[in-house]
């Protein structure tokens, strides 16, 4: 009769499958918000390259359950559906929803299988169909994060379901279903804590269902066997074999479960749990008082909030409190429903007694009445509880329809119900829309609470309206004046808004706020690690000022004092030490911060940073390798190495270089250096069309790319396409009237392509105007006087020149020539040389090496990090610093400087021959 019951019609379960998607369809249309950032978003081992092992040494944050700010929240196989959601669709929204969608439909499914034990057809229907609306589902439900709620509660009902199965015929033991359960309430476990609770609610079955005890039968029991009246029946051997089995296999769960926090509970402070840190007895009573605040939820469940956190519920510090009415006359609502149902025999009772189990037993962990918590009231933690009251409220109204004077108005409350709890739902779902409205929705139930200011703040923020961002931080620091995280909001968006004085002055506040070390006492275990983040920022502010570099180093070395194992301050007094000259040190501390984590890409990038100033490439090198076998999209390595190995001259390394490159723009396709830097590859390698290309489509992304446009006219000029040259040095020399290579290089095309002297003169003259002392742009300016045959004033400009370089052996030669046209010809008798056998000093410059006119712009990119407050807004984002660098290029391969020789050789033959002519040979 029992399995016929439990059977859930297609026609029942489609009823179900219609009203939760009429209730939920536009969550779909919700993003990531709150929690689901830190679990989603940031959580590295979602990512396919992330090692599977990861997810069972992690916690659901992504973060190694040995490290003390790990939340120790244990939830691989969650974790384990979000990789397979990001495996289909990354990061899309959606995908994740639909899945929380259909997770909650298969739960109440199971959940009307479930009540068809306890309660009639409609009645389980109904009690099905109000844990489908319930308006406190929205944050299980469309809350990302909520699926560990959804499928622990999936197999918190499967084990149940398949405990119920291990009574056999005449009173026997069932094996295999006790073994099911105790499989499936390990899953249950692994998708959330509170799975393991269900072992409780098979034990109350098991004594007060399947066995018809009640409480008195058994109080008799015992008394009669403890009087040595009775023996223990075969019966309740049987029951205790199967309990005893239940509770083992609990207690080897529970052993596992404390062996991967590694025997530490988690670091939650006073802002978390007020009440937690509380002396008694306002811890009690607050504790106390939670319980019908909740209760309260389930009944009306019209004011929801996000956050309970913080400030929302005033501590109870007193006896006298009015509020422990409240607390009193639940306790005894409860207590007469726990006789009611253990006391008396009935159908009735045993409903009333599992719904109890429902509503208390899942509760238990959440309760903080065994151990803190990180919260106060959570919404999600009432999914399963929930349950129970279902059941509770169906089975009443079951009560009131059977008599015929109450039939109808129960029918109509039923419907009331019902729909206005579904529009809720589908009202509360637009909540959930984005993190401005999630919190903004929140601010309306409860102003209260510092931390929902502060989360509107990091919306607002994450939109670049630091100016409204700033207002709501501001209103966090007035609702809560010790909350170091709201005081380091200020500080951040002031700094944002360049308001530096401000926001050392805020940082400033929140270090002051900060415990003092107690001699004796672990720090850690009394400031949560994000607050030790005030050093970090407040030394990141002021290292910007190079008077006060030591200051700086002084603020992160406090913190490490206080955490040796604060990897971010080791990773920041790194960057802070390269900035200081002392990479010896710096290199200290990013090795310290690799003893901690030897799996961080930027550590591993950072170094190679340090061995490049050490100058040791082949290290750096091998650096920059580890951290892209660590995250090979690692964007920064990749654009680097490829650099050093490009400016290492070996030819055999271009190749690799060139994919790295390849690679980076794949990833930053809106990156012109990517681009320029492979045209500089393919220049190298003489892939003239090639290097072009890419030149162009860096100028196409940034048409002021300095030495994109110079080494494309550069790369035009070696290529005897001069005329093609001329318009890209008219764009540079726009941009940048002072650039003087490409001040030289116009001005030997107009001479010598154009037969412009004037142009020329005017180039050469800029030059001089912006470095009287530039010995090419004087000499040029020489040939010019020349060419305009003044060759007294060609004469007094060699003799100037060669003052500037009296090394220069040509200067020397020219003014010779010069000199001795002059004695034999005489100032009237001046005669050009031929148009086409005159080269200038950039011609010949250009001849001896086009590579030493090569311009590089390589930008140069080290790692640092800019750190939040908030666990569910702190994450840790990397910024890049670019210092754009034009430098020559560095040592060449044996082949080019063969190649570069060649070129050497016909510049001094074609200078014999112009020497020649000036000699009237």
């Amino acid at each position: 009769l029992l399995e016929k019951m439990a059977d859930v019609s297609l026609k029942e379960a489609a009823l179900i499958v219609g009203v939760v998607a009429a209730c939920y369809w536009n969550s779909l249309f919700c993003g990531f918000v709150f929690d689901d950032v830190s679990a989603i978003l940031d959580n590295k081992d979602l990512h396919p390259s992330t090692p599977l092992k990861n997810l069972f040494q992690n916690d659901f944050w992504g973060t190694p359950m040995s490290e003390e700010r790990s939340h120790k929240s244990y939830r691989p196989l969650t974790v384990l559906t979000f990789r397979l959601n990001y495996l289909f669709s990354e990061l899309n929204a959606v995908s994740y929803h639909f899945l929380n969608l259909v997770f909650h439909v298969v739960v109440c499914v199971v959940f009307l299988k479930v009540c068809k034990l306890f309660l009639d057809n409609r009645s389980s229907v109904v009690a099905s169909l109000l844990f489908a609306v319930h308006p406190i589902h929205t944050e299980a439900v469309t809350g990302v994060v909520g699926r560990a709620e959804l499928l622990s509660s999936i197999f918190f009902l499967a084990a149940f379901l398949s405990y119920t199965k291990s009574k056999g015929p005449d009173n026997t033991i069932v094996w295999t279903p006790i073994a099911l359960t105790v499989f499936l309430v390990a899953v249950a476990t692994l998708c959330k804590e509170q799975g393991i609770t269900v072992v409780g609610i098979c034990c109350v079955y098991e004594v007060f269902i399947a066995q018809g005890y009640t409480l008195p039968v058994l109080l008799d029991m015992a008394v009669q066997i403890l009087r040595g009246k009775g023996s223990i029946p075969f019966s309740m051997l049987q029951t205790l074999l199967k309990l005893i089995v239940l509770m083992f296999s609990t207690l080897l769960l529970v052993v596992v479960r404390v062996q991967v926090i590694q025997s530490q509970l988690p670091v939650f402070t006073r802002f978390d749990n007020p009440a937690a840190v509380s002396p008694s007895p306002a811890r009690q009573l607050t504790f106390n008082y939670l319980l019908p605040v909740n209760a309260w939820l389930l009944l009306n469940p019209s004011e929801l909030c996000c956050d309970w956190t913080m400030g929302t519920i005033p501590l109870v510090e007193s006896l006298l409190d009015i509020r422990n009415v409240a607390t009193l006359t639940f306790f005894c609502f409860l207590g007469s429903l726990i006789v009611f149902s253990l006391r008396y025999p009935g159908d009735s009772s045993k409903t009333v007694l599992m719904a109890l189990c429902l509503i208390v037993l899942p509760f238990i962990p959440a309760s903080n009445l065994f151990f803190p918590v990180g919260f106060v009231v959570a919404e999600r933690v009432l999914y399963v509880p929930s349950m129970g009251f279902c059941i509770l409220v169906a089975h009443g109204w079951k009560k009131l329809s059977d008599k015929s004077v109450l039939r109808k108005i129960s029918w109509v409350c039923l419907a009331a119900v019902l729909f206005t709890h579904a529009l809720k739902t589908l009202h509360r779902n637009w909540d959930w829309e984005s993190e401005y409205t999630l919190f903004m929705s929140a601010l309306k139930v409860n102003k209260n609470n510092a931390k929902l200011w502060n989360n509107v703040g990091h919306a607002l923020e994450n939109e670049k309206n630091f100016e409204r961002a700033l207002q709501f931080f501001i209103q966090a620091t007035q609702v809560q004046p010790d909350d170091i995280g709201a005081h380091m909001n200020v500080g951040r968006t002031y700094k944002n808004l360049n308001k530096t004085k401000e926001a050392e002055e805020s940082y400033m506040i929140a270090k002051s706020l900060m415990p003092q070390i107690i001699p004796g006492k672990k720090y850690a275990a009394r400031v949560a690690p994000n607050h030790l983040n005030v050093y970090i920022n407040l030394a990141n502010l002021i290292r910007a000022n190079e008077s006060r570099l030591e200051e700086a180093d002084q603020l992160y070395r406090q913190a490490i004092s206080m955490r040796p194992d604060f990897k971010q301050a080791y990773i920041s007094r790194g960057e802070l030490l390269l900035k200081m000259n002392k990479p010896l040190k710096a290199k200290e501390a990013y090795l310290r911060a690799l003893e901690l984590d030897r799996t961080n890409a930027d550590l591993w990038y950072n170094l190679a940073i340090v061995y490049i100033e050490l100058k040791d490439p082949t290290e750096a090198l091998k650096n920059f390798n580890r951290a892209l076998e660590l995250n090979p999209a690692h964007k920064l390595a990749l654009f680097n190495s490829a650099l050093l190995m490009q400016e290492s001259g070996d030819s055999r390394l271009r190749p690799e270089a060139k994919q790295r490159l390849l690679h980076y723009v794949k990833e930053e396709p809106q990156d012109a250096n990517g681009y320029f830097n492979l045209g500089m590859l393919a220049m190298d390698d003489k892939k003239d069309m090639e290097a072009e290309a890419w030149m162009k489509k860096a100028i196409r992304l940034q048409p002021n790319f300095r030495s994109a446009l110079f080494n494309l006219a550069l790369l035009y000029s070696q290529t005897a396409k001069e005329l093609m040259a001329l318009p890209i040095l008219e764009d540079l020399l726009r941009y940048y009237p002072d650039h003087t290579k490409g001040l030289i290089l116009k001005g030997d095309i107009l001479m010598n392509q154009k037969k412009d002297i004037i142009g020329a003169k005017m180039c050469f003259e800029k030059i001089l105007e912006l470095d009287p002392n530039n010995v090419q742009g004087k000499h040029n300016l020489c040939v010019v006087y020349f060419e305009e045959r003044d060759l007294i004033k060609a004469e007094k400009c060699l003799v100037e020149t060669l003052a500037l370089a009296p090394h220069e052996e040509y200067i020397q030669r020219h003014l010779n020539i010069v000199r001795s046209k002059i004695a034999s010809l005489g100032a009237t008798e001046q005669s050009p040389l031929p148009a086409d056998r005159t080269a200038t000093a950039a011609t010949e410059e250009k001849k001896n090496s086009f590579q030493n006119l090569k311009e590089v712009k390589n930008e140069q990119k080290t790692t640092q990090t800019t750190v939040g407050n908030n666990k569910g807004h702190s994450k840790n984002k990397k910024r890049t610093e670019k210092n754009n660098m034009d430098k020559e290029t560095p040592k060449k391969s044996a082949k080019e400087i063969k190649d570069i020789e060649k070129k050497r050789v016909a510049a001094l033959k074609r200078l014999e021959e112009i020497e020649r002519i000036l000699n009237g040979e």
